[in-house]
């Protein structure tokens, strides 16, 4: 069966693409569905994987009987007007799924701290689920990136913060890599009633109950190649060592809560951290309509910086993203979001992105993002560690055009551009306003 499944992952043109309403909750390549406007509870609708499998797909999240096109990173939500791809295949009474984006991306940042890099980074994602004549539900989820072999350093990205190269230095103006095992986890999901279901959820990593979904599984932010500088204070936990959760989901409204690993990954990205379970959260989700999805979360993060460990930290965020269909193929997904992390000492640092993109048909994207930040890592302070505190913002544009190159393979050519705006007690550092580019290829097997 492993053999199996790892070859069908490698070579995904040879397996069959369901349509979108039943596309699996896993892929997180997310495009808004054609039928996402239907009924919540489809429980009971089932669409054929592969007729020569006799096979069927469910089309409900692995978590309740609500439309898989709900489900995003972890156990978060989005609107329902999303959708998953992914190749999906079933044998033996288990539906698999599998999805992989590559992007090789030239990065220059400019000013006096700038740098260029050309790099790859992306993912690849496989699961299997296994439904059972009770209702309840298993799924297995992996998912591994390269972004490790871009170096311990990630790449040059201005205003960003978090981590470290070696264990004895912070990474400033650099976005740090993932680690090559972005999430192995395991969730079991049982109806208790007719409109209540519960489910649990453990990972070696994982993502706890924290923020809206990750950026690079947000329609409004995965066209992008940049990571947002807003992302130590929205979801930078969703690569946790650990995490166990438990939820209950009544129809629209979702609660849950999880205990995890506080302590970020450390510049080792090859390895599995052990996963002491020391911190804590809570989220309320609320789909009011196919169009919305409404979070808030609060979290009480035990030495989440390596380089700080005597320091702890509590998180608050709330988010609200908004995806609408455009005629067929074309959609429009925007996300508003913020963020607060405060230290033992009662400092507080707020971060906001609204962060919008614009698909009119299958080949162009068209994406923008809006961010501000107080922040105190940019510049050491006597002695090392934080220093005063400043605001920085950024705004960054940029398209993608795609081609279908073979069934179930994409290759898009892309590009952005991006201004930083600093205070001017920062211009001797940054220089004033400096700005940033990309430009990347991309192929995506879906």
């Amino acid at each position: 069966m492993a053999v199996r499944y790892l070859a069908a992952l490698m070579c995904g043109t040879c397996l069959t693409v369901v349509a979108p309403a039943a596309q699996a909750q896993d892929s997180h390549d997310h495009r808004p569905a054609p039928d996402a406007h239907a009924e919540h509870d489809m429980s009971a609708d089932t669409q054929p994987a592969d007729p020569h499998a006799g096979h069927a797909m469910p089309m409900t999240s692995v978590l309740g009987a609500w439309p898989m096109t709900r489900d995003a990173s972890g156990t978060s939500w989005q609107p329902d007007t999303s959708e998953h791809g992914g190749i999906h295949w079933g044998e033996g009474g288990w539906s698999f799924m599998a999805h992989a984006t590559f992007d090789l991306v030239h990065s220059d940042q400019g000013g006096p701290r700038g740098d260029t890099k050309t790099f790859l980074a992306g993912m690849i994602m496989g699961s299997a689920r296994r439904d059972f004549a009770d209702g309840s539900t298993v799924n297995l989820r992996g998912m591994i990136s390269p972004d490790p072999l871009m170096g311990k350093e990630g790449y040059p990205l201005l205003l960003a913060a978090g981590e470290t190269a070696d264990g004895a230095t912070p990474l400033v103006d650099r976005q740090h890599p993932h680690d090559l095992f972005m999430e192995l986890s395991a969730s079991y999901a049982r109806p208790v009633t007719d409109r209540d279901s519960v489910f649990v959820y453990v990972g070696l990593p994982g993502e706890p109950a924290f923020g809206p979904p990750a950026f690079m599984h947000r329609m409004s932010a995965m066209a992008s190649p940049e990571a947002p500088i807003t992302h130590h204070w929205l979801d930078s936990t969703h690569i946790t060592f650990g995490v166990a959760t438990v939820g209950w989901v009544r129809d629209d409204f979702k609660l849950e809560t999880s205990a995890f690993r506080g302590r970020e990954p450390d510049q080792d990205r090859y390895d599995i951290e052990s996963p002491d379970l020391d911190s804590w959260s809570v989220r309320a989700s609320w789909n009011p309509s196919p169009e919305w999805s409404l979070q808030v979360s609060w979290a009480d993060v035990t030495a989440p910086e390596q380089l700080e460990p005597d320091e702890d930290e509590t998180r608050m965020s709330a988010s609200a993203i908004h995806t609408r269909r455009l005629g067929d193929a074309g959609w429009w997904s925007t996300t508003l979001a913020w963020g607060a992390k405060t230290n033992d000492h009662d400092e507080t640092k707020n971060g906001w992105a609204l962060e919008s993109a614009l698909s009119p048909d299958d080949r162009w994207t068209l994406f923008g993002r809006y961010e501000r930040i107080e922040t105190d890592e940019l510049v050491a302070g006597h002695g090392g560690g934080h220093g005063d505190l400043y605001t920085v913002s950024k705004v960054s544009v940029g398209a993608v055009r795609e081609w279908e190159v073979r069934p179930n393979a994409r290759f898009g050519v892309g590009a952005l551009y991006s201004m930083n705006s600093v205070p001017a007690a920062l211009d001797s550092e940054y220089g004033p306003d400096p700005d940033g580019s990309m430009v990347f290829v991309r192929l995506r097997l879906n």
